[in-house]
């Protein structure tokens, strides 16, 4: 395994881990914030609501972290196309797959739909940190990747005499 292979391996374990953190200690806090309101129950009579804030899936935040998604898929997909041009060889996807372009796209608009789809699930199991920042993660990790295309040397090839 290559040594740009093993650190993006390394950087989903630590995302990973870091999201379980996230998780555990949400849950923590819903439970709390259920005691403290069973508690006021208890003592006035009447239910108080929640102190967590409920959002819609589709607010203001997440339609601008959607579309900060579609256009780094979109990028991306620029820069390995030009990269493709210019002789390189894409990594992590077959160099057949990437040249056809229509079926490029579609995986790539495949990796946006993901996105969403897994910060939906975040955001109905309640999970509403990491359901935004699965989006700040998208956003960053493909916009590294695409930079990181357009900085790659053009391959020259060797012709002989």
């Amino acid at each position: 395994m290559s040594l740009q292979k093993s650190r993006f391996l390394g950087l989903l374990i630590v995302l990973a881990g870091a999201g379980a953190g996230t998780a555990r200690a949400q849950d923590a806090a819903k439970q709390e914030a259920r005691r403290a309101t069973e508690g006021a129950v208890a003592s006035s009579g009447t239910p108080q609501e929640s102190p967590s804030v409920a959002h819609h899936f589709v607010d203001k935040e997440n339609r601008w972290l959607f579309a900060g998604v579609g256009a780094a898929r979109t990028l991306d997909y620029f820069s390995t196309l030009n990269m493709r041009r210019r002789g390189r060889r894409e990594i992590f996807l077959n160099n057949d797959l990437v040249d056809n372009h229509p079926a490029f796209a579609a995986i790539e608009a495949a990796a946006t739909g993901t996105s969403i789809g897994v910060s939906y699930l975040f955001h109905r199991y309640g999970h509403h940190k990491l359901e935004r920042c699965t989006s700040f993660v998208h956003i960053g990790l493909t916009t590294t990747g695409a930079v990181r295309n357009y900085c790659l040397k053009t391959a020259h090839r060797k012709t002989t005499p």
